[in-house]
């Protein structure tokens, strides 16, 4: 069958073509979008793809993957990327900034007042038992995470090969990932060249099908004006973008001094930007390295705690860092003692500002450049083998947080044998009964209020 044929068993839909997208239809989604946006990227991505390729035809399918594929390659957090791209795409540069920040500003503001309820009343029996019990299946949800990208990704034995061999460099090489998705894309690019049929981009929702009638902007809808490339809107957008950061960084120096919490912070989260590849579950732990073992901003358990209330708020899963930046400004009390909250708050919206403004910044100047190579292999393979390599180091973070749930004391010390039955029953929730993350961390939130009420 051609693949562009619609399936016999496809629902018939009104072929004819939308004509144009209304910019307030589309504001009211991304704020919508920015609300419920739950489960982490891949759910995130999913939302999209459900809404506006198949339910209202806004972006077909190849265009979709076309755009999320790019944004796979991108540091930074892909699902706040794409919702970017398409606004900008819809709706020009105002459009991509304003589908951006709807994506984060909600969580933003949430994640800023549970910090403040979690450090200032987290010895409370409520709020320890909650975590106690969410911390275990965050640990099934990220290895669900590897699972779900990994049945999407690794679609042959070469790119299981590539997952495998990055799992090993940073789990037992301890290699960079810049260093992995660099051999990756390598790899890709030459897998192209000799076996193109394995690296050929393939639909990541299997929906392509599904999808009758065209879309507004189609497979082969040529870019609109504002989306083709030229060097001078390229360099008002990157003066723009590094004027952005220039400015407010230079404000934290020379008021507050290069060794301050908050301009340390600055630093370090726009490194984060510029040096993780893969997304959320790539970039969490060269968080903790940085925040967690170097810095001391925050302990390794509260570093679990803000990775589960990031599973449980919308937006981005990379929105931990607003929790890393308000408790370590609210701990090392970066405006003094009297001004916790106000410390706590700044640091959450900075650290915010510094992680994300370079994905806005790689999207408006990287847009019309992507615009101009559909179908082309020679993009679309090296994607494809970052997108394998992801695959092996989300595995390697899922070990990760099930060593530190199950051994919170190291491997000397016994196993944690509830931690250990929440994780399996949360895995069995998620895998066997195909049970939505918020339902997973409700139930093992509850478990874990009863567990520490009857051990205490």
């Amino acid at each position: 069958m051609n693949p562009d044929t619609p399936s016999a068993e496809a629902p018939v839909q009104d072929s004819a073509q939308p004509t144009a997208i209304p910019f307030l239809a589309a504001l009211t989604f991304w704020l919508k979008l920015g609300l419920i946006s739950f489960g982490g990227p891949a759910g995130q991505i999913a939302i999209m793809h459900q809404e506006l390729v198949e339910k209202r035809r806004w972006i077909s399918e190849r265009r979709f993957l076309h755009a999320l594929n790019y944004c796979m390659l991108l540091p930074g957090p892909e699902a706040q990327q794409l919702a970017t791209y398409i606004g900008w795409l819809m709706h020009r540069t105002w459009g991509g900034i304003i589908a951006g920040v709807l994506f984060v500003l909600p969580s933003l503001v949430l994640l800023i007042l549970l910090s403040w309820v979690y450090i200032a009343f987290g010895d409370t029996l409520l709020i320890s038992g909650l975590f106690y019990g969410i911390k275990p299946a965050v640990a099934a949800i990220v290895v669900q995470a590897c699972h779900r990208i990994g049945s999407r990704a690794l679609t042959n034995h070469r790119l299981w090969g590539i997952a495998a061999a990055s799992f090993v460099a940073i789990f037992a090489l301890g290699a960079p990932f810049p260093l992995i998705v660099a051999g990756a894309a390598a790899v890709g690019y030459l897998g192209g060249r000799i076996r193109p049929e394995a690296f050929a981009a393939k639909s990541s929702h299997g929906a392509g099908n599904a999808v009758a009638g065209l879309s507004v902007i189609d497979d082969h809808t040529p870019p609109p004006e504002h989306a083709r490339f030229r060097w001078p809107r390229l360099l008002v957008i990157v003066l723009s973008g590094f004027l952005l950061w220039l400015v407010p960084m230079l404000a934290l120096w020379l008021t507050l001094g290069w060794e301050h919490t908050l301009t340390q912070m600055a630093w370090f989260f726009t490194k984060a930007a510029l040096l993780t590849f893969g997304g959320a579950y790539a970039v969490l732990p060269y968080v903790y390295q940085g925040a967690v073992t170097h810095f001391q901003w925050l302990t390794p358990t509260q570093m679990m705690d803000g990775l589960a209330l990031g599973e449980t708020t919308p937006g981005p899963l990379i929105m931990v860092v607003a929790f890393a930046g308000f408790i370590g400004a609210y701990v090392h009390q970066a405006f003094g003692p009297d001004y916790l909250f106000a410390a706590g708050a700044t640091a959450a919206v900075l650290v915010t500002w510094f992680t994300f403004l370079p994905s806005f910044l790689f999207i408006l100047a990287g847009g019309p450049l992507v615009e101009s190579t559909h179908n082309e292999l020679r993009f679309t393979a090296p994607l494809t083998g970052i997108t394998a390599a992801v695959v092996g180091v989300i595995l390697n973070l899922a070990l990760f947080f099930g060593y530190h749930v199950l051994w919170p004391e190291g491997f000397e010390s016994d196993i944690d044998l509830w931690s250990l039955a929440i994780a399996v029953a949360a895995a069995v929730a998620l895998f066997r009964f195909k049970r939505s993350v918020i339902q997973v961390i409700a139930g093992a939130g509850v478990a874990g209020l009863m567990i520490q009420a009857l051990t205490a």
